[in-house]
């Protein structure tokens, strides 16, 4: 009898794929990973940041870590020592220590957020709140400093704040409101708690300075480096006058020192003196699918820029939609993601012809492009600094993409190269050097 039940025992403990058996606690276990990732998992009993082993794509025996019944956006600190995440079913964000595998604390915020940065090692995080009220004013919207040590935060008003960006440091914040031809920058290390004002007060003051300049148009996002933000000027794309353009903008005297014309600009990737600028024109012929067979009446496009000359020097058609995601293997693949974007075909149920989605994937070497047969939006990109592969969180589902390839990766772990994780996965990030 004995010896039956110990057999079950052992049975039941190694058909849970996350709950750690056999006498070891999941904080060691968790520690005793060394190529960890984290993927946000909103839906099922195991909601949480779901652990996997980024070295052979599997699921160890670990427990997720708590973050609320709905985790979808995930952001880390520089040294990658805190991941903190953005839970829609209760707008609260959540902050986990990466070295230990405990939750630091958590914040609930006065409404939805799509923006978050952890601009240092502390536990200090900053969310744009778009619907966020400020008592007193009718102007709506504010980027939240999140103390996750006391669960407390500081509410900097900031008018529809959809968009945050820090500098290196922390000390100044880059802030975008949708259908404003203006940049809100922040220093908040001078706000008063617990609700700063100063934007609406009396700008430009030691918290909030607005810029306004006519070569700002639609600034929708920002790539920091140094001492200099790459404005991301969405243009015609998001309802302004102008043509999209990156707006180059000195930090030191908050001030747009020239404009480089592009074709669209919501996103963008910086990689040397290379800046890889995305998005969807509104009109052709700069949204034609050039060079690609598909049913698909319009696509995006993706620019490289030399910065130092201030010149386009080549262009590609990719998928269309709202592009917020990308990210460069070590390899030279170049992976874009988008929302919203024209799905053809069904991965689930496929009859042969095109299958199209979200993802595009640039080939740096020969500026070629290639469209996966995948549907969906992308909400996640992670690549490795050791391993030639790429995940993609992509409709809900853990894609692992070789990018030798740049076709899914199959094996006996990955044998539909998707990671087998129960729900609906909405982010991933990895949280160890490798």
């Amino acid at each position: 009898m004995i010896k039956r039940i110990l057999i079950v025992a052992v049975g039941l403990c190694a058909s849970l794929n996350f709950i750690s058996c056999g006498g070891g606690s999941t904080s060691n276990t968790f520690g005793n990973l060394h190529n960890r990732v984290l993927a946000s998992q909103g839906v099922g009993l195991f909601s949480g940041l779901v652990v996997i082993n980024g070295q052979n794509d599997t699921l160890p025996r670990v427990s997720p870590l708590s973050a609320g019944n709905s985790p979808g956006l995930m952001v880390l600190s520089p040294t990658r020592n805190i991941a903190a995440t953005f839970d829609s079913s209760t707008n609260t964000v959540y902050a986990v220590s990466t070295s230990r595998g405990t939750t630091i604390g958590n914040v609930h915020l006065p409404g939805p957020s799509s923006s978050m940065v952890m601009p240092t090692a502390e536990p200090t995080g900053y969310a744009a709140v778009p619907t966020a009220t400020v008592n007193g004013f009718v102007f709506l919207g504010a980027v939240e400093a999140l103390n996750f040590s006391t669960g407390t935060l500081t509410t900097i008003a900031a008018s529809n704040a959809q968009t945050v960006v820090s500098n290196t440091a922390g000390t100044q914040l880059l802030v975008f409101g949708p259908d404003s031809d203006a940049v809100t920058v922040l220093f908040p290390g001078a706000a008063v708690p617990p609700v700063d004002t100063s934007c609406y007060t009396n700008p430009p003051n030691s918290v909030c300075t607005i810029v306004q300049d006519s070569r700002l148009s639609r600034p929708v996002n920002a790539i920091v480096s140094g001492s200099t933000a790459y404005i991301l000027n969405c243009g015609l794309q998001c309802g302004g006058t102008q043509q999209a353009s990156v707006a180059v903008f000195d930090l030191g005297t908050l001030t747009v020192t020239r404009t480089i014309p592009v074709d669209a600009a919501t996103m963008a990737f910086l990689s040397g003196s290379t800046l890889y600028v995305v998005g969807t024109p509104p009109t052709a012929p700069a949204n034609a699918c050039t060079n690609q067979t598909t049913a698909a009446t319009i696509c995006g496009r993706l620019d490289v820029v030399d910065l130092g000359s201030g010149t386009v020097t080549s262009s590609a058609a990719i998928t269309d939609g709202y592009h917020d995601r990308m990210d460069l293997t070590t390899n030279g693949q170049l992976f874009v993601g988008s929302s919203n974007c024209t799905n053809i075909g069904n991965v689930n149920n496929p009859t042969g012809g095109e299958i199209r989605g979200c993802l595009s994937i640039y080939k740096i070497a020969d500026g070629s492009v290639i469209i996966p047969p995948d549907n969906g939006d992308v909400t996640g990109l992670q690549g490795f600094t050791t391993r030639n592969v790429e995940y993609v969180a992509e409709g809900g589902q853990l894609r692992v993409y070789d990018t030798t390839k740049d076709v899914l990766l199959i094996n006996d772990f990955v044998p539909q190269g998707t990671i087998d994780i129960v729900g609906f996965v909405a982010d991933v990030k990895a949280i160890d050097f490798f």
